[in-house]
């Protein structure tokens, strides 16, 4: 992998990701841009314990424009975009209109491929690595940011999830506070040893494995699931199989075997819901170790994937129980989601 450095007309930062050494990534940004300025902050909430990231700014972001005016194309025939390259094979960029910056954290965008019309299941066997190379090193380099205390790389895919730019794409976010939903894992960790003398993430992936009923793939270094207890219609985790707290601790067999399992993963989503059907959205959210968490050393690595679409035409959406007492409800057992996402397995 060669990475390339450089800065955007505003001053923000963009690097390339080239899966073959002899890339030349000399383009300048020709844009006659103003330095970026956020008004983002962050809000403590006193009766949750959480906190509320405020961006006033992004009220004005890029909002889903034509194919021919997409901001993470590459920069062709004298049109300018947030990538000065002609072509590229993975880039990465400060956000534009982020929702952390300086103090409160850091944004970055992931652009997978420079075709635009393509999608993470498209990509090859290479690029795909490729990219599990680049959320690693990001979170490398995020790690040693003052402001940030965890990394959340993700991608949205779908204007049914709230999509504004199609071009394939992801994000990372540098949160500068433990999340609340690893604050709970990382408490529900703890209690578990408390009481057990175990990981809870080793019992769940081993309990899952010894049921079957709910495992979608078991390859030899990573397995994927339906959880016995699914907040969506159609969700599936993916761990290692040997347990790492974050995505730099992956050892090479793992990074070799990642492609294969999760491109079959978002083929599979793909085909849930017959043909014709349009392509399904969905998140793919990566869950790390907080880099301080006195219990760091106790999590484990996994990715989450999952869908709001919960049969053909209608969508799950967050109303009252969901929204307002965090109290799921799924229309789809996690059995029979397991077992239609075995069913559209590639020949």
């Amino acid at each position: 992998m060669k990475k390339t450095a450089t800065r955007l007309a505003d001053g923000r930062e963009l690097i390339y990701y080239d899966a073959h050494g002899d890339a030349v990534r000399d383009a300048v940004d020709q844009r006659p841009l103003d330095p970026i300025t956020t008004r983002s902050g962050i809000r403590h909430d006193p009766l949750l314990g959480d906190d509320v990231a405020v961006a006033s700014h992004r009220q004005g972001r890029t909002y889903h424009p034509p194919a021919d005016e997409c901001p993470l194309c590459p920069s062709r025939d004298g049109r300018h975009t947030e990538i000065p390259a002609a072509d590229y094979d993975v880039a990465v960029f400060e956000n534009r209109f982020p929702s952390l910056a300086g103090e409160s954290g850091r944004c970055e965008v992931v652009c997978f491929t420079s075709d635009h019309d393509a999608s993470f299941a498209d990509l090859s066997l290479e690029r795909a690595g490729l990219v599990l190379d680049v959320w690693a090193d990001r979170t490398v380099a995020l790690s040693r940011l003052p402001a940030v205390e965890q990394v959340f790389c993700f991608e949205n895919r779908g204007r049914e999830i709230g999509v504004t730019l199609g071009h394939p794409h992801g994000q990372i976010y540098g949160y500068p506070f433990v999340t609340p939903r690893t604050r709970r894992m990382l408490d529900s960790v703890a209690a578990h040893h408390e009481r057990t003398g175990r990981n809870l993430f080793d019992d769940v992936v081993a309990g899952e494995l010894a049921d079957g009923e709910r495992v979608v793939i078991d390859g030899e270094h990573w397995t994927a699931f339906v959880p016995y207890a699914a907040h969506w219609p159609y969700e599936v985790h993916l761990y290692p199989k040997r347990r790492v707290a974050d995505l730099t601790e992956l050892d090479d067999a793992a990074r070799k075997e990642f492609p294969q399992v999760y491109l079959e993963l978002l083929q599979r989503f793909d085909r849930i819901f017959g043909e014709g059907e349009p392509p399904t959205p969905y998140i793919a959210a990566w869950h790390q170790a907080p880099f301080t968490a006195v219990n760091r050393r106790d999590f484990a690595l996994h990715l989450e994937l999952f869908t709001i679409r919960r049969t053909s035409g209608k969508l799950k959406f967050l109303a009252g129980s969901e929204s307002g007492m965090n109290v799921f409800i799924n229309d789809v057992p996690p059995e029979a989601a397991a077992e239609r996402l075995r069913e559209v397995a590639s020949k």
